[in-house]
C-alpha cells in the first residue's frame, strides 16, 4: 500500500487507515455489526479480536489507526497491541468531545454523550496521551458542528493552539448535513496565516458527495483529509436491503465484477481516487471485510466509471436522515 504526504505536516501516512469505532465496543450502527463480532462481547474476546485485526491491517500495509475516547476500549486495545509490537512507523489519531456511556451494553439508552467543553478537552487529552503516548500524533474534535459552539469557545481554541505548538496535529471530525459550513468556519481560524487545523476527518462516500469543492480547497491549503464512513455504515455493501437502493446496488455490483473486486472495495477505491483524499478509513470489524476493503488500492477506476459513480449520490438531507435511523446492534 502506498504512502502519501499528510497535508503539509511532513508525516508519511498509508493511503488507507483502520478506524476502531466498530472494534472498541460491543454496540455500533454498522449494518450487521453483531455478526462481525460473532456476538461475542466478552471484554477479553473483543481485545483479542481487535489485536488480530490490527496485526492483519499492518500486514496489509495500513499504518494509520483511528480511535476516540467514546469508542469504548478502542484506545486501550490499540495501546495494548502496540506495546507488544515494534512498529515505530505507526501513526495514531484520536478524538475528544464524546464520552462513552453504554457500560458495555448494546441496548443502552445512550451510547455516548457529547460535550465540547474545555474541561472535557483537558480530561480526555490527558487520558488519550496517557494511553497512546508518543504515537498519538493527530487529535480531532469529535463531530464538530456549528451548533455545539466549539469553534467559538475561546478557552478550547486557546488550548488547541497550545497542543499544536507542542507538536500535535490538531484536527476536527465532521458529521451531519452541515459538514461544509463547519469546515468553512474551521478554515477561518488562523494565526499569522497558519491554520489551527492540520487535519479534517469527513464523512464522504458514493452516497454523500456534497463537499468536493471545499475539500479540494482544504487539501490545497496543506490540510490532511481523512475520509470516514466510506461504506456509509454498511449501506454500500450487499447487506443493504433497502428497496430504494436496488438500482444503485446493481450498478455497483456489476461494476465491481468488471474490476474483479467486491462492491465494498469498489466503493473505497472511488474515494481513494479523489484528488483531495489523504487517508480513507476502513471501518471493518471482521478479517474477511478488512481484506476485502484493502483490495481497493489494487484497482484504478477509469474515467467513464468515475463519472457514472459521481451521479448516484443522495441529497445530504436524505443521507443524514437515513443514517440517523440506523440501529445500534
Amino acid at each position: 500500500m502506498k504512502l502519501v504526504e499528510f497535508g503539509s505536516s511532513g508525516l508519511q501516512v498509508s493511503a488507507m487507515g483502520l478506524g476502531l469505532a466498530a472494534l472498541g465496543r460491543p454496540g455500533y450502527i454498522n449494518l450487521g455489526h453483531g455478526d462481525d463480532l460473532q456476538h461475542n462481547y466478552a471484554l477479553r474476546a473483543m481485545q483479542d479480536h481487535t489485536a488480530t485485526m490490527l496485526s492483519q491491517a499492518y500486514a496489509l500495509g495500513i499504518r494509520y489507526f483511528d480511535a476516540a475516547r467514546s469508542y469504548g476500549k478502542a484506545e486501550t486495545f490499540l495501546a495494548n497491541w502496540l506495546s507488544n509490537q515494534n512498529h515505530p512507523d505507526i501513526i495514531c489519531g484520536s478524538k475528544w468531545g464524546y464520552t462513552y456511556t453504554a457500560d458495555w451494553s448494546i441496548d443502552a439508552e445512550a451510547h455516548e454523550v457529547k460535550q465540547h467543553s474545555i474541561d472535557v478537552l483537558k480530561r480526555q487529552w490527558d487520558e488519550s496521551q496517557d494511553t497512546l503516548g508518543e504515537q498519538l500524533q493527530i487529535y480531532h474534535i469529535h463531530s464538530a458542528t456549528l451548533e455545539s459552539g466549539v469553534l467559538d469557545n475561546k478557552d478550547v481554541i486557546k488550548r488547541l493552539w497550545e497542543l499544536k505548538e507542542a507538536g500535535t496535529i490538531i484536527g476536527l471530525s465532521l458529521s451531519g448535513a452541515g459538514q461544509e459550513n463547519t469546515l468553512e468556519k474551521a478554515l477561518s481560524i488562523q494565526s499569522s496565516k497558519t491554520y489551527l487545523f492540520g487535519s479534517v476527518q469527513v464523512t464522504w462516500n458514493i452516497l454523500e458527495q456534497s463537499m468536493n469543492d471545499v475539500l479540494q480547497r482544504t487539501f490545497d491549503a496543506g490540510i490532511g483529509v481523512i475520509v470516514k464512513e466510506s461504506l456509509a455504515n454498511g449501506r454500500l455493501t450487499l447487506r443493504n436491503k433497502e428497496t430504494g437502493f436496488n438500482a444503485t446496488k446493481i450498478l455497483l455490483a456489476d461494476m465491481a465484477k468488471a474490476y474483479d473486486v467486491s462492491m465494498d472495495a469498489l466503493a473505497i477505491a472511488y474515494v481513494l481516487q479523489q484528488p483531495w483524499s489523504s487517508i480513507v478509513l476502513s471501518g471493518a470489524a471482521s478479517l474477511e471485510h478488512l481484506v476485502s476493503n484493502c483490495h481497493a488500492h489494487t484497482i484504478e477506476i477509469d474515467t467513464s466509471d468515475l463519472h457514472r459513480l459521481s451521479t448516484v449520490s443522495e441529497a445530504p438531507e436524505k443521507y443524514w436522515q437515513t443514517r440517523a435511523y440506523l440501529k445500534w446492534n
